[in-house]
């Protein structure tokens, strides 16, 4: 098996050198019901870091568990409904997080740093390039940055959702080689193995879309974290469009990413799911605007030809608007076949939703007879759409 290296990864220091993102969830952190650390589990996860930075390769980890740690740290046995008091658990948890992967890294005279995101820290692209740059001068320092979202102050509105998406992000970020989702599982499987026997691995993935409807990954995560399968191959379908291969493996044992990555004998290779990069990845701009930004409406257009050989997207092509959304935002930009809306692209919006509708309404397509000024000759600038299609 030849290993894999990301052609828009330009920051190798030798030609050996890999990038990779390991995120580990909360059920390899913290124990589900005590809520207390997983030292052992803790201690292989740095010592599986520190070995593959000695190989010349360049690590992230992407870490969840602050509300589990800080649940202890306060003596709480369940984690509470309420959003304002799991922001302040996990405000309480994040340091003692930090200090406990400190202490151990610390063993082997390795340095941290703590990297706090929201999605809302991404939705301007000055921000985004300054996040890209902080990652890429620490990886260049020899430090490991530890990852995590910024809890404490995440609502719904700006929240990743979960720590696979985010970690997803953070390895199109850094143009990775590899992206590791370390779960309680070998690898995924066509369905739940704990109570369907005949439920069988799935060993390498080359199209998450057909995938998905042969497997049923309805399982939800643990009781602390967010996530669960159907969280991992989202994450797997941002990851492989940025040019990521992307893993699941057993979190438990995280010394299987040494075989995994270095595949000197097949037979020793440990049970894993592959999911395949996809050969021509988005350039940087374009996956930023689909996956690094906030979609704040939705607007309809009659065809795929509209937005298709990169054309501006213009005022008649489209049919219908929904949500509020603002100058600047980014919107989804959706199609109807057979009556079922579908996503072909996304983008950033020259005029707000009450601007566009009123367009619409006067069926005009000069827009200054229309608004009375013109800020931008089209809706959606074609540089400012990336097609998902």
């Amino acid at each position: 098996m030849v290993v894999y290296r990301n052609i828009q990864n330009t920051h190798r220091p030798t030609t050996a050198s890999l990038t990779m993102v390991i995120k580990v969830g909360t059920s390899s952190i913290c124990d589900e019901t005590s809520h207390y650390p997983l030292l052992g589990n803790l201690s292989r996860i740095v010592e599986t870091i520190i070995k593959l930075k000695k190989m010349g390769h360049r690590v992230v980890l992407v870490t969840s568990a602050a509300v589990g740690t800080g649940l202890r740290r306060l003596n709480m046995v369940e984690k509470p409904k309420r959003l304002s008091s799991i922001q302040a658990i996990a405000a309480v948890g994040q340091g003692r997080l930090m200090s406990m992967y400190d202490d151990l890294f610390d063993q082997f005279n390795q340095p941290v740093a703590q990297i706090l995101l929201t999605r809302n820290d991404l939705a301007d692209r000055a921000q985004y390039l300054n996040a890209v740059n902080c990652l890429e001068e620490l990886l260049d320092m020899g430090v490991v940055p530890i990852v995590n979202e910024n809890d404490s102050i995440s609502v719904k509105e700006i929240k990743f959702g979960d720590n696979d998406t985010l970690s997803a992000i953070t390895a199109g970020m850094v143009k990775a080689d590899y992206l590791f989702l370390m779960t309680d599982v070998d690898c995924l499987y066509t369905d739940n193995p704990r109570s369907n026997p005949e439920a069988r691995p799935v060993l390498v993935c080359e199209d998450i879309e057909r995938l998905k409807d042969q497997v049923n990954v309805s399982a939800q995560g643990s009781a602390l974290g967010t996530g669960g399968m159907i969280t991992k191959l989202v994450a797997a379908d941002l990851a492989t469009a940025a040019g990521v291969t992307t893993i699941i493996a057993r979190g438990a044992v995280p010394e299987n990413i040494l075989p995994i990555i270095d595949p000197t004998d097949p037979k020793s290779i440990p049970l894993h799911t592959r999911f395949v990069a996809k050969p021509q990845p988005l350039v940087d701009r374009k996956w930023w605007i689909l996956h690094g930004l906030h979609t704040a409406g939705t607007v309809y257009v009659e065809t795929d030809a509209a937005i298709q050989d990169e054309n501006d997207l213009l005022v008649s092509s489209i049919s219908k608007v929904e949500g509020s959304f603002v100058e600047h935002q980014a919107v989804r930009l959706v199609v109807l076949h057979k009556n079922e809306p579908v996503t072909v692209a996304k983008g950033i919006v020259n005029y707000s939703s009450a601007e566009i509708m009123r367009i619409m309404l006067a069926k005009q397509s000069n827009l200054d007879d229309s608004l009375g000024y013109k800020d931008a000759n089209c809706i959606i600038n074609r540089d400012n759409m990336a097609i998902s299609l």
